[in-house]
């Protein structure tokens, strides 16, 4: 059985809000969510199911991605990890979907016809 995305997310947003584990199962057990599940759903989100990464950002993209992360009520690594998470989905629909052809990129760019302009009245 699969987990819950409902679940992972209420507990990751009680997570932010800083709400401890069994704060954050009380009332999940009161509106009747077994406890296998709201363990299972626990256990997916340990940190020793991650893998711990260093990388080096100039400080002009650290500024920027802080500011990302502050409209979205992130901390810094939780809006690169999000960043991250969507670059590696957004690349596995692409594979999906179909790369697109090289050559009908250059060409697109690199055409002489002209783009359709919104015609003056």
């Amino acid at each position: 059985m699969s987990i819950d995305p409902d679940l992972i997310k209420y507990i990751v947003e009680a997570r932010k809000r800083g709400f401890s584990n069994p704060e954050i199962k009380a009332p999940l057990f009161e509106k009747g969510w077994l406890e296998k599940d709201v363990d299972k759903a626990f256990n997916s989100l340990k940190e020793e199911n991650k893998i711990n990464v260093e990388i080096a950002l100039p400080e002009s993209i650290v500024k920027i991605v802080e500011k990302r992360a502050k409209k979205n009520m992130l901390s810094l690594k939780e809006q690169i990890e999000d960043i991250v998470r969507r670059s590696a989905v957004n690349a596995k629909l692409k594979k999906v979907i179909g790369p697109e052809k090289i050559d009908d990129l250059l060409v697109s760019i690199f055409s002489r016809r002209k783009r359709k302009t919104k015609e003056k009245n």
